[in-house]
C-alpha cells in the first residue's frame, strides 16, 4: 500500500529563496521552487531528524505572485543555470521578501526595530549586472566550449546561450565567446572569464593557466576589434597579475553625475554590480547622512572612494579608511583626478586616506582617527563588528569611568552624531545594529533594503543610527 502524498502549505521564503513549510508532525521542510501561500508537494533529496530539503514536485494552489521566468535557462531541472534563484517570483514580491528578511534579522538577531522603514531602492530587473565571473569549460568529447554560470547545485557549467541579467551587448557575446575559446590553442587551460563593464567599455579578463601563443593573442585582438568596445585583460596567475593585452585601451570608469564625480577602476577591483542602483544608493546615503559644510566625516571601508568623493563635495573634511595600502593609494589617485575635474562652483573638501586593518579596531585607534561629526560605514559581508565594538567600549567607559578606566587620550573625543551603515549581509547588519543600539548609545532611526541583485536572494540594505541625547 503506497504512502499518501502529503500536501504542504508554504509559509515563507528563507535566505536561500527556498519555500519553508511544516509537516503535520512539525518537521520543517525547505522546498526549492515553492513560494509563500502555495500548497505543494515536495521531492525530498535530503532528510535529517528535524528538517528536510527538496524540490517542488507539484502545485495544488499557486501563488498570485508566481510568474514565468524571463530566462530560458532558469528552472529546477538538471542543467538549469544557478545564477538566479527568484525569477519565478514577481519582482515587486522579491523586494517585499527582502524587506521582511532585513526586518526579521534586525529584530531576531539584534533586538532592534527601525523607527522608520525606508522605501526600497529598486530599478531595472534585467540587464543590470555589470560585473560577473563566468566559468569556461572545454568539453573534449563534444569538441565544444561552455561559458556561463554553474548549474544549480553543481560544479558543471550551464549550457547558456543568453543571459538576460547581463547587459544585452554582453549577453550577445556568449556564443561568439564560445567560438573564440574553441579556436584557441589554450582552450583547455582557460577556466574563467571575468566581466566588468564601465559606462562605455566592456573589459573581459581571461584567466589562463598556460602561456598564450602568439596566434592566440592575435585571435583575442581580432575578437576585440569585431566586438568593440571589448578590451581584453589577461590573468596568468593571481589577481595581482592582471594586465591589459595591449596598452592604450580606454580606461574603465563609471560616473556619479549628481556629484560631478568620475571613478576609474580596474576590472578586478570591487565596484557595485548594478550601476543604476549604485547611483541612487549613493544619493540616498548622502541625503540621510545630511552632511554640512562645517563637518568632518569618516568613510569606513572606503574602497575606491564610491562614497568618499561624493561626501567630499559636501563636507569640510573627509577621512577614508580601508584595509589595503594599495587600495588607499588608488583612492587617493581618484581623489586627485576629481579635484582637477571639479568646477569653480563645486570643489572637493580636503580628503585623506589611511590604510588600517578594520577587523582589529580598538578604542585607542578610534580616538587616534580623531573626532568626526558623522560616519559612513560600508563593510564587506563580515560586517564592522570590531569597529562598532570599539565605539561601544568608549561609550561604556563614559557611562562607568570608575569601573572601567577611560582609554588614554579619550578626554575630548566624541562619537559621531549620525552613522549611515550600508550592508550587504542582513545578519551582520543586525549584529552590529544590536551593539550600536544596546551598547553604544544609538537608536536606529531608519532602515530599508536596496534591490541591488534582482532575481537573487542577496539582500543589500541601508540603516541610519542617531546618537541618543
Amino acid at each position: 500500500m503506497s504512502t499518501p502524498v502529503e500536501w504542504l502549505s508554504v509559509e515563507s521564503l528563507d535566505l536561500e529563496a527556498q519555500g519553508v513549510a511544516h509537516r503535520g508532525d512539525g518537521k520543517v521542510v525547505f522546498i526549492e521552487g515553492a513560494l509563500p501561500f502555495e500548497r505543494v508537494t515536495v521531492n525530498v533529496h535530503r532528510s535529517k531528524n528535524n528538517w528536510e530539503q527538496g524540490t517542488l514536485s507539484a502545485i495544488g494552489r499557486e501563488s498570485a505572485q508566481r510568474v514565468d521566468p524571463g530566462c530560458p535557462h532558469f528552472g529546477l531541472h538538471t542543467g538549469a543555470c544557478g545564477g538566479c534563484k527568484m525569477q519565478h517570483l514577481h519582482v515587486a514580491a522579491q523586494v517585499a521578501v527582502k524587506q521582511r528578511v532585513m526586518e526579521d534579522n534586525l529584530w531576531h538577531l539584534g533586538k532592534v526595530r527601525a523607527d522608520t522603514v525606508l522605501r526600497p531602492i529598486e530599478g531595472p530587473a534585467w540587464g543590470y549586472r555589470y560585473r560577473a565571473r563566468l566559468s569556461v569549460r572545454y568539453v573534449r568529447k563534444k569538441g565544444a566550449v561552455l561559458i556561463g554560470f554553474h548549474e544549480r547545485k553543481s560544479r558543471y557549467v550551464a549550457d547558456m546561450k543568453q543571459c538576460p541579467v547581463l547587459p544585452d551587448q554582453v549577453s550577445r557575446l556568449l556564443l561568439p565567446l564560445r567560438e573564440l575559446i574553441a579556436s584557441l590553442d589554450a582552450r583547455e587551460t582557460c577556466p574563467q572569464i571575468e566581466l566588468a563593464c564601465g559606462d562605455r567599455e566592456i573589459a573581459l579578463v581571461l584567466r589562463h593557466l598556460d602561456a598564450l601563443s602568439r596566434d592566440d593573442l592575435q585571435r583575442l585582438r581580432v575578437f576585440a576589434q569585431l566586438h568593440s568596445p571589448v578590451q581584453w585583460w589577461l590573468q596568468p596567475k593571481g589577481p595581482e597579475t592582471v594586465h591589459l593585452l595591449d596598452e592604450g585601451a580606454a580606461e574603465l570608469n563609471y560616473e556619479l553625475p549628481e556629484f560631478g564625480v568620475r571613478m576609474p577602476f580596474k576590472p578586478t577591483d570591487f565596484t557595485q554590480v548594478n550601476p543604476q542602483i549604485n547611483r541612487v544608493l549613493v544619493s540616498r546615503a548622502l541625503r540621510l547622512l545630511d552632511v554640512r559644510k562645517s563637518e568632518r566625516v569618516v568613510d569606513w571601508f572606503c574602497g575606491l572612494g564610491n562614497f568618499t568623493l561624493p561626501i567630499a563635495t559636501q563636507a569640510r573634511e573627509v577621512l577614508g579608511i580601508e584595509g589595503s595600502a594599495t587600495l588607499v593609494a588608488r583612492s587617493f589617485e581618484n581623489y586627485r583626478l576629481n579635484q582637477t575635474m571639479q568646477s569653480a562652483c563645486r570643489t572637493l573638501a580636503f580628503t585623506d586616506f589611511v590604510a588600517r586593518n578594520l577587523f582589529e579596531m580598538t578604542p585607542e585607534l578610534l580616538i587616534q582617527d580623531g573626532v568626526a561629526d558623522k560616519w559612513l560605514v560600508d563593510p564587506p559581508r563580515e560586517g564592522a563588528f570590531a569597529l562598532v565594538q570599539a565605539l561601544a567600549e568608549l561609550h561604556q567607559q563614559k557611562l562607568d569611568p570608575e569601573g572601567c578606566p577611560p582609554t588614554a587620550g579619550a578626554s575630548g573625543w566624541l562619537p559621531p552624531k549620525r552613522i549611515v551603515y550600508v550592508s550587504c549581509n542582513p545578519a551582520t547588519l543586525a549584529r552590529d545594529a544590536g551593539l550600536l543600539v544596546h551598547r553604544a548609545g544609538y537608536r536606529c532611526s531608519a532602515a530599508g533594503i536596496v534591490n541591488m541583485f534582482p532575481h537573487t536572494a542577496h539582500v543589500e540594505s541601508l540603516a541610519v543610527f542617531d546618537l541618543q541625547p
